[in-house]
């Protein structure tokens, strides 16, 4: 299985590709995660990345596609994966083509996870992180036993910068106005699938599953 999941920013696209990957052998692979990891532990990438991952825009092309060529390049690189935010533009995902064609791969579907705007800013706006074993909550839906702190260690909870709301608003636009061109760019290949992404996160999973089931049937 070699799977894009397709989606604006907060839509589950990491959870859902975090249970893909568990359930069906593959690995999950999410740029955001590899840039941040990258911030933390000081390299040029990461210092390069850290702007834009503290102003919740993306980071230039030329960057992410350095990180992913680099990932398919290694001896140990995933035969089987799904990935998880990238490719997010036409030259992404131009340049993920040309990677993996040199390692005899292919995308075999482009799952486009579809959620409303204003979900997409209650969900991120009332989401907290533990800073310490990052542990995720949410203000509605998962909350903490003590209002601001960490159930497992007691730490306080953070919002991450880029999910306050108006920079989740920021992100929004920049979603749509690049998957406007990367959505018909994998429709031509007849790889695109959409899941509507608002409901209980074993209900999409399962519309997922079933999708990919029927993958050899007619795209959207």
């Amino acid at each position: 299985m070699r799977l894009i999941l397709v989606g604006p920013p907060g839509s589950g696209k990491g959870t859902q590709a975090k249970l893909l990957g568990k359930r069906l052998g593959a690995a999950h692979i999410s740029t955001g995660d590899i840039l941040r990891k990258a911030k933390e532990a000081g390299t040029p990438a990461g210092k390069r990345a850290a702007p834009f991952l503290a102003s919740g825009q993306l980071a230039p092309d030329d960057l992410v596609n350095e990180v992913v060529a680099e990932l398919f390049h290694r001896d140990d690189r995933p035969e089987h994966f799904v990935l998880d935010g990238y490719p997010r533009t036409v030259a992404q995902a131009a340049s993920l083509e040309a990677v993996l064609r040199q390692q005899f791969m292919n995308i075999e579907s482009v799952i486009i996870l579809l959620v409303h705007d204003e979900e997409i800013v209650e969900r991120l706006r009332d989401r907290r992180t533990c800073p310490v074993c990052s542990s995720p909550y949410h203000l509605k839906n998962k909350p903490p036993k003590v209002p601001g702190i960490c159930d497992m260690d007691g730490a306080t909870l953070v919002q991450r910068l880029d999910d306050k709301e108006e920079t989740v608003r920021q992100r929004l636009k920049f979603y749509h106005e690049l998957t406007e061109e990367l959505i018909p760019f994998y429709q031509r290949q007849g790889l695109v699938r959409e899941v509507r992404a608002e409901g209980d996160i074993e209900k999409v999973y399962k519309d997922i599953e079933q999708v990919l089931k029927h993958q050899a049937g007619p795209a959207c």
